[in-house]
């Protein structure tokens, strides 16, 4: 006898243990994910923790605010402890109200209050996974993943949770072979969607002069950006190591440093270096006010050192019509490819500083690859054309679900 088909899912409870919206990667594709679904049909509600703030059309349920939890950057937390069983409550009740058809899980203690909230409430649970839970607690150095043996514990934690989800979406071929290989996932339980970038949003356009005035940038400057979290991780520490060699084979190059936190601890380390009068460390930039701020660059720069971890700040370059310089990395490949202009060895600082002067005096690439780049990005990384494949990974997983 056959099955009969299974109704197309159109409610979907999405599950952020973080404190959305902070004006970082991470909440970027939270949001923009959630507004492409809608366009395409679907409800969705948000559960999120109580600090941060609401963003327009996205029903948010939040969990209390507690005052003394103040982090809005990115990286562990011993506040967790307390915050994610709360959120596992208020999911729930979310789910018995709203009624879903998927659960959906952002990052991998997502993963795990979707999967308890699944024990009792039937639904198929989809995990967004964004790069090793391991590997980023390494990353930031967390005091719980420093002995060898707590590491080792994290790794078997971390493939229990990957192995919960009947379907798990991620953004690089690295991190598909990653979860397939190391953490046992099934091939057929793992959908690669990749990133987004709102590509009506991060056009290219002209510099806002009053703006660059504003700045301090000068008129004539070659100008490099960056707009991302500052943090050794993402070779923020390599960049400005790099930078005195830029300005040497480069005298007009100006680095235009965007994003938190660590703010303080970059502009001592540019003056230290002596050359603060070719670098701004601007803070946060609001993401509404990003593709302005972009807009002031020649070309991109994103040194991330994770060879696993997803890099989204390279889709709004890429949107923007701006060639990137980059780590050779999968991730960075997958996202880039041919168009990528590549640092062969992670944290190899005089090659960053080597790459990124040549093409500095390489107007004719830059002018070529700004259109390939912009291009790749309207055809391949829309949030349109991510959220169609997000909705691929929904069916699938309910098909997993009540096989």
């Amino acid at each position: 006898m056959t099955k009969p088909a299974l109704a197309e899912p159109r409610r979907i409870l999405m599950i952020a243990p973080t404190p959305f919206f902070a004006d970082r990667g991470c909440h970027v594709q939270i949001a923009e994910e959630i507004w492409a679904l809608q366009r395409q049909g679907y409800e969705v509600r948000l559960v999120t923790y109580g600090l941060g703030r609401d963003v327009p059309y996205i029903k948010t349920d939040r969990i209390g605010f507690f005052p003394w939890y103040t982090k809005l950057e990115a990286g562990p937390t011993l506040h967790k402890f307390y915050l994610d069983p709360l959120l596992a409550f208020k999911a729930y009740a979310v789910a018995r109200e709203f009624k879903p058809d998927v659960i959906h899980g952002h990052l991998h203690e997502g993963c795990v209050i979707g999967w308890l909230v699944q024990q009792f409430y039937r639904a198929p649970l989809l995990f967004d996974l964004q790069g090793s839970l391991t590997g980023e607690l390494l990353s930031y150095k967390f005091s719980l993943a420093k002995a060898k043996w707590l590491q080792d514990l994290w790794y078997g934690f971390e493939r229990w949770i990957d192995q919960r989800a009947d379907m798990v979406v991620t953004q690089s071929t690295d991190m598909r072979n990653e979860l397939i290989n190391l953490f046992k996932v099934g091939a057929d339980r793992v959908v690669l969607t990749y990133d987004g970038v709102n590509t009506n949003t991060f056009i290219p356009q002209e510099p806002d002069k009053a703006l660059q005035r504003q700045l301090g940038i000068p008129e004539n400057a070659k100008v490099i950006v960056y707009l991302g979290g500052l943090a050794e991780h993402q070779g923020t520490d390599d960049l400005v190591a790099a930078w005195p060699a830029v300005i040497k084979e480069v005298p007009d190059a100006f680095l235009l440093l965007m994003g938190y936190p660590n703010e303080d601890k970059y502009r001592a380390r540019v003056k230290e270096l002596g050359v603060e009068k070719s670098v701004l460390v601007t803070g946060k930039i609001p993401y509404d006010e990003a593709p302005r701020y972009l807009a002031l660059g020649n070309i991109a720069v994103s040194p991330k050192r994770s060879a696993t971890e997803a890099n989204g700040k390279i889709y709004n370059y890429m949107a923007c019509g701006l060639p990137t310089v980059a780590f050779d990395t999968v991730v960075n490949h997958d996202i880039l490819g041919d168009l990528g202009v590549y640092v062969k060895e992670i944290g190899d600082v005089t090659g960053l500083a080597n790459t990124m002067a040549r093409l500095l005096k390489s107007p004719d690439e830059i002018e070529r690859l700004s259109q390939q780049v912009r291009s790749k990005a309207v055809a391949d990384y829309s949030w349109d054309a991510v959220a169609t494949r997000m909705t691929k990974a929904y069916r699938l997983a309910q098909r997993h679900y009540f096989a």
